[in-house]
């Protein structure tokens, strides 16, 4: 090839970072429209009316308890999720497939379907919930905890997913040089496995946290909608938009403000966390 048909093919070249019009289209409309609907938000929400919406006694418990909710749901997710995304990842057992599938299954369940499940297995009459009302006295539904629970089934999935992934593609040359130098798998578990997959856990925790947030079909089926007890935040939103849709956007925009914070705030833990991570990867070469 002479100098001059290899100038030329270095000038057709795409510059890095340019994308090509058959991809910048499309992304700027998928763009859009997921953009869109936020600043309708932005530009017909009430901004006078917020302060005293939410100086409100029934807005501030409804905030209060979707934060209280969403964090103890994912709590509990972390807690038996990842040990649940180890066995996923390391475990060769009969049946694993479908187990994997029923634990992402509401991933794409209907989450009214999921309330209705609870019900079946939890309510007052349901398979485990008869048991607990007639041996315990306990009735899970249309209390607190059922909220808890609705939010625990819809979102645990999501850091399941994300640590499952994580698990599968981490390096498992650093667990077994742990174990040969005499590390119990439960230490290998705790000092090498977790620190590797940090920053999975913690992107996994926020996308639980704000799914577990935003839940609203399985929370109005297992749960109701009894302010003070069981109205969250989504929940306050779709009453006040059957009487007063501009406190609904006022309320929406609430939700949309935490969301972001946390959102920001997760953009920092997960640096800190693959700092974490980087940092057991380097002290597992080294021993």
């Amino acid at each position: 090839m002479s100098d001059g048909t290899a100038g030329a093919a270095g000038r057709r070249r795409p510059r890095p970072g340019r994308a090509p019009w058959p991809l910048a289209v499309p992304a700027a409309l998928a763009a859009a429209f997921l953009l869109l609907p936020l600043v309708g938000l932005l530009v017909r929400a009430p901004w006078r009316s917020i302060p005293s919406l939410l100086t409100r006694s029934d807005v501030r418990e409804a905030l209060v308890l979707s934060l209280e909710t969403a964090t103890v749901a994912t709590a509990v997710s972390t807690v038996v999720g990842v040990p649940l995304a180890w066995v996923l990842a390391r475990q060769r057992i009969p049946g694993l497939a479908l187990l994997r599938a029923l634990v992402t299954l509401p991933l794409v369940l209907p989450p009214v379907v999921g309330g209705v499940a609870l019900l079946t297995v939890l309510g007052r009459n349901g398979i485990v919930g008869r048991y607990l009302d007639d041996w315990f006295g306990v009735t899970i539904p249309f209390t607190s905890a059922a909220v808890v629970l609705a939010e625990i089934f819809v979102s645990m999935p999501f850091l399941v997913v994300a640590v499952d992934g994580a698990l599968s593609g981490a390096d498992l040359r650093y667990e077994e040089a742990a174990a040969t130098l005499g590390a119990g798998r439960w230490m290998v578990f705790r000092r090498v496995s977790v620190p590797m997959i940090a920053p999975a856990v913690a992107s996994g925790a926020v996308l639980c946290w704000a799914r577990a947030l935003g839940e609203f079909g399985a929370t109005i089926t297992f749960a109701g909608n009894f302010p003070g007890t069981t109205q969250t935040m989504p929940l306050a939103v779709y009453l006040a938009l059957e009487n007063d849709p501009g406190a609904a956007i006022a309320l929406s925009l609430v939700l949309l403000a935490v969301s972001v914070a946390v959102l920001v705030g997760a953009r920092s833990a997960g640096r800190w966390a693959a700092v974490r991570a980087g940092s057991a990867a380097a002290a597992a070469r080294g021993r």
